[in-house]
């Protein structure tokens, strides 16, 4: 299957990353500037060419950040549930074309299994397994106000799989729903996932997506979302992964972006949703981010 494919609709036309339409990516594009004090007198004009798809080949992965991966795991892991005072709110980004959420033509979060830790695999009529290099997520939901760990909160994870693709949606895996899963954060707001390394596919940055809910009940009820964002892997991890195989793919989309194109993290870099990572590409990774909500 090629990128071409995932991205075309029923009719055949090339679907956008942000399936809610122009005026949301908008609207999110004026919030995170407002939030990081840089709006300004950006023109409409501006807004509306940030929320296009970055051209492929027009730029260089050499421009792109790097980050330091470390042998111990990251202390963004391992919080404590004490308040350390206000903190950066994670922007509001689009859950993509496949969220799964009962927003855009299927729900897999009122299935019965999908609350849990371990998403790898399929579950209900299938038990297919995603390969790929291990990951553990682990993300952080702190209160942006006072800093505090927010327990209870439900935690909706997804991403695409090693070739690019999301289960439920693209063509060849509409009969999975592996690498999605909900849970909820422990008493120090933390919620851990045991996933794999997602793919670099053409037009986008190497992402998980994640919505926060109130509690485990909202999110499987379909409830009101808290919070919709997406953590961003950084690029010398991805480089690792990607030298391995089954990812050979992913180097020459990860070739054509970088972190400062991509259509949504492009406006600041990211910079609040990079994940601190530890590990190997041989054992193993360990994503860790702390978000404010």
């Amino acid at each position: 299957m090629t990128n071409d494919d995932r991205w075309l609709d029923d009719n055949g036309e090339p679907i956008d990353e942000d399936h809610r339409g122009l005026v949301y990516d908008v609207q999110t594009l004026i919030n995170r500037r407002r939030a990081l004090g840089i709006f300004g007198g950006v023109a409409l004009t501006s807004l509306l060419a940030a929320c296009g798809v970055q051209a492929e080949g027009s730029t260089d992965a050499s421009a792109t950040p790097s980050a330091t991966v470390s042998a111990t795991p990251s202390p963004t892991a391992s919080a404590t549930a004490e308040a350390s005072g206000p903190l950066q709110e994670v922007p509001d980004e689009t859950g993509g074309p496949y969220p799964g959420d009962g927003s855009n033509g299927v729900n897999v979060l009122d299935d019965s299994g999908i609350v849990r830790s371990d998403i790898r695999s399929s579950f209900g009529s299938s038990s297919t397994v995603a390969e790929g290099v291990p990951l553990t997520v682990a993300l952080t939901v702190r209160d942006a106000a006072t800093g505090a760990a927010l327990a209870g909160r439900g935690v909706y994870l997804w991403h695409c799989d090693r070739d690019g693709n999301y289960s439920l949606y693209s063509r060849g895996v509409e009969n999975e729903n592996y690498l999605r899963g909900v849970q909820a954060t422990d008493a120090n707001g933390t919620v851990t996932f045991t996933t794999i390394y997602p793919a670099c596919y053409s037009g986008r940055w190497p992402h998980i997506h994640f919505e926060v809910y109130e509690d485990v009940d909202s999110a499987v009820a379909a409830g009101p979302i808290v919070k919709t964002s997406q953590i961003a892997l950084p690029a010398e991890t991805d480089q690792a992964v990607y030298a391995t195989t089954g990812y050979e793919q992913s180097v020459q989309n990860l070739s054509r972006v970088s972190l400062q194109s991509d259509n949504v993290f492009g406006d600041d870099g990211g910079i609040h949703q990079i994940a601190s990572m530890s590990g190997s590409a041989a054992e193993g990774y360990t994503a860790a981010l702390t978000i404010g909500v």
